[in-house]
């Protein structure tokens, strides 16, 4: 088992690169016309200009996916309870792409299909696009990852609190008479005016 703070950096470009990958397959067509499907008149379906713009697609995917990147943006830099609760929600919203990705798997072929019933194409085959394996992928990887952030997010380093808002750390009471220079430049690193 390699040591927790070890796995911060492989975990979070896993977790960011499923997160990208689904939200970008969460945004494509699912399923279509499968290939050599014997589907009568569909060119001239076609010819008359028929558009399937949202058939075969799940957006809520991709919002969830979203949901996702967000939380490994804020998992980066926040620490504590905080850290641990927004690891918590990343994995909830993976479960949740992965919940999406299984019930698109038949609701996205049938609203092909029904698509095509409703100009007066019946019986046509329909099957899964690449983007919905992609998404697939993304969503089992991305569950993967989250849940490793879980279990080691209290392991792993943090920034530090020269990052945080100047007024967020208790104030230095430093006169620049009883100071010394190392002192006075902490002081102004801390967003404090060691002369006021």
């Amino acid at each position: 088992m390699p040591e927790p703070r070890r796995t911060f950096g492989p975990v979070v470009l896993l977790g960011l690169a499923a997160g990208a990958l689904s939200a970008v397959a969460g945004n494509k067509v699912w399923a279509e016309v499968a290939d050599g499907a014997d589907t009568g008149s569909t060119g001239a379906a076609t010819a008359t200009g028929l558009s399937f713009t949202d058939t075969g697609q799940m957006p809520l995917a991709a919002a969830l996916s979203l949901v996702v990147l967000a939380a490994w943006g804020v998992l980066l830099v926040t620490r504590g309870r905080v850290r641990t609760g927004v690891a918590w929600l990343g994995l909830v919203a993976s479960l949740g792409v992965l919940a999406t990705v299984v019930v698109g798997y038949s609701s996205t072929q049938d609203d092909v299909a029904d698509a095509l019933r409703k100009v007066g194409l019946t019986s046509v085959d329909t099957t899964v696009t690449g983007w919905f394996w992609a998404a697939a992928a993304g969503a089992v990887v991305s569950v993967v990852a989250t849940a490793l952030a879980v279990r080691h997010v209290r392991h792993w380093p943090a920034m530090g609190s020269r990052y945080d808002a100047p007024g967020s750390a208790p104030a230095t009471t430093v006169t620049p008479e009883e100071a010394s220079d190392g002192e006075l430049w902490r002081a102004i690193d801390e967003g404090h005016d060691p002369t006021a």
